[in-house]
């Protein structure tokens, strides 16, 4: 099993930064990516940004947040940070980590790929 727990949401105004953390533990495997979801009220949980070292360090980013939220893995301490800067209204969703999926680059933008999940931290943008 993998627990992996959410911190760092919160409220933030519009072209602010708010930085976001997932430490996992349990039977962690450096083969399964990592990565970032969010929903919003009545909206489908969609991909935000994933890590993956499997074939190589690579890193994927939703067009939406290309170029103002930033990925980061630190295999010393098992998390997965999510800088977020820029934020928009639209930003403004509960925010979740995951892993135990992304095997192939296919896959690694789907939530339904993902066995382990956090409870989710939510993350409002105000104007």
């Amino acid at each position: 099993q993998v627990q992996l727990q959410e911190s760092g949401g919160g409220l933030a105004q519009v072209g602010g930064s708010l930085r976001l953390s997932c430490a996992a533990s349990g039977r962690t495997s450096s083969n399964y990516a990592m990565a970032w979801f969010r929903q919003a009220p009545g909206k489908e949980r969609e991909f935000v940004a994933a890590f993956r070292r499997s074939g190589g360090t690579t890193y994927y980013y939703a067009d939406s947040v290309k170029g103002r939220f930033t990925v980061s893995r630190d295999n010393t301490k098992n998390t997965l940070d999510l800088q977020m800067n820029s934020l928009k209204p639209e930003d403004t969703a509960v925010y979740y980590c995951a892993t135990g999926g992304g095997l192939i680059t296919s896959s690694v933008r789907t939530w339904a790929a993902y066995s382990y999940w956090g409870q989710g931290t939510q993350v409002t943008v105000s104007s």
